[in-house]
């Protein structure tokens, strides 16, 4: 049995995650590790989930310094709609979109009710063979004039994957581009962290796209809205594209 594959029974035998791929044709695959197409696979995290876990775990390999496994999140003050709803609902929308493009893609969740921590995300995306982890999330901010995008990529000198760091910083230029052209949401820029766990814990490429600000009325109306969450999905699948092809 391969390394992949023993992850990730390891990881559905826990019932810690439900596997869910989708190949380029739209079909789920109920096991991960089972067929999927010949174009980039890609991993998108729908980020948070109905119930937060302040159990800790460390903040990438061999750290002592330790963190809660997933945080509640954020929500639409104008709309009332959570974080963890807004990620998932964009998230399938751009599984539909990359799938159309001929990507394999693996999903960390595809509903609510799961536990699964920062960690274990960025484990399975290491599981199912990810060339790339999309990490799909939204902001938050005392002022309500606050808005716009900006994405999360480790730094050059990330005690954990500063190998990493040029790629990730070019997977999230390309997709926060991309996003804010097909969106029209403001583009705040790349933004260097290595305090996230989700990030310091993967071993591809990674971005955490903060796709607007739920404190803002503006993009909370927006980012609730079916149509534009096409837009915003098409915009991140833009620049996944740009990525490859780079």
């Amino acid at each position: 049995m391969n390394i992949r594959k023993t992850i990730l029974l390891g990881l559905l035998a826990t019932g810690i995650m439900t596997a869910a791929v989708y190949t380029g044709a739209g079909a789920k695959v109920e096991n991960a590790y089972a067929a999927t197409t010949g174009g980039h696979i890609v991993c998108i995290d729908p980020g948070h989930q109905a119930k937060g876990d302040s159990t800790k775990e460390p903040n990438g390999p061999g750290a002592t310094v330790m963190k809660a496994r997933v945080t509640g999140g954020t929500h639409g003050t104008t709309t009332g709609l959570y974080e963890y709803q807004l990620t998932l609902a964009v998230a399938e929308q751009l599984r539909k979109e990359l799938t159309a493009r001929g990507y394999t893609v693996y999903m960390t969740r595809t509903s609510h009710d799961v536990n699964i921590s920062n960690m274990e995300r960025a484990q399975y995306a290491t599981s199912v063979g990810a060339e790339i982890s999309v990490r799909l999330h939204a902001n938050g901010a005392n002022s309500a004039s606050t808005s716009g995008a900006l994405a999360l990529a480790p730094s050059a000198t990330n005690p954990y994957i500063a190998k990493l760091a040029p790629a990730s910083q070019l997977l999230s230029s390309k997709v926060l581009s991309s996003y804010c052209a097909a969106t029209g949401i403001a583009n705040k820029g790349v933004q260097a962290n290595d305090t996230m766990t989700g990030i310091n814990w993967c071993t591809m490429p990674v971005t955490i796209l903060e796709m607007g600000f739920m404190t803002n009325p503006s993009d909370d109306t927006n980012m609730a809205n079916s149509a534009f969450q096409q837009k915003m999905a098409a915009g991140i699948a833009d620049g996944i594209d740009a990525y490859f092809k780079n």
